[in-house]
């Protein structure tokens, strides 16, 4: 099965820079976490759009995220999008009004800590998001922390560390 993963950056993909003492998009990794992973069956191709933290998005950079999954859906295969948890909702509510009737599942998934380091849940979620890419009916959604929230009912819990459910997005 064909499941395109489009890189956008984000805490998924932040390393350590000596240079600064920070933890910065600076390069994309997730091609190498997909070779530790067993995907017999699966054709992932990994598209590096861009490598920027989410709150420093624009709208400029969202066209660009949504012309992507555009082209992309007509290859009739799903997508996941990494994604800076800060924005991920605001981005996938984007792609919900763009498109309406997607005929595949759009998955946004992220990390709160980054890939590499101690305790960090993106291999989890971006794992989850492959087996969800391959159950979800069409439609735009989170996958995150064992959970799939439709893109409509879900928000970012800064308190929590998480996402959870709710009615503000109701479409």
């Amino acid at each position: 099965m064909r499941i395109n993963i489009i890189a956008t950056g984000g805490t998924i993909e932040k390393v350590y820079s000596e240079r600064s003492g920070k933890v910065e998009n600076i390069d994309g990794k997730i091609s190498r976490y997909l070779s530790l992973l067993r995907l017999p069956d699966s054709d992932v191709h990994v598209l590096p759009l861009m490598n920027k933290d989410s709150l420093e998005m624009t709208s400029s950079d969202r066209l660009l995220i949504f012309a992507t999954v555009r082209a992309l859906s007509q290859e009739n295969a799903p997508v996941i999008v990494t994604h800076g948890t800060d924005t991920m909702v605001q981005t996938g509510l984007y792609l919900h009004a763009q498109l309406p009737d997607i005929a595949i599942p759009v998955i946004l998934t992220g990390a709160m800590i980054p890939l590499g380091f101690d305790g960090s849940d993106g291999l989890q979620n971006l794992t989850e998001s492959l087996f969800a890419a391959r159950v979800l009916q069409p439609g735009i959604y989170v996958v995150m922390h064992g959970q799939a929230f439709p893109i409509y009912a879900v928000r970012k819990d800064h308190e929590l560390g998480g996402f959870v459910w709710t009615d503000e997005h109701v479409m």
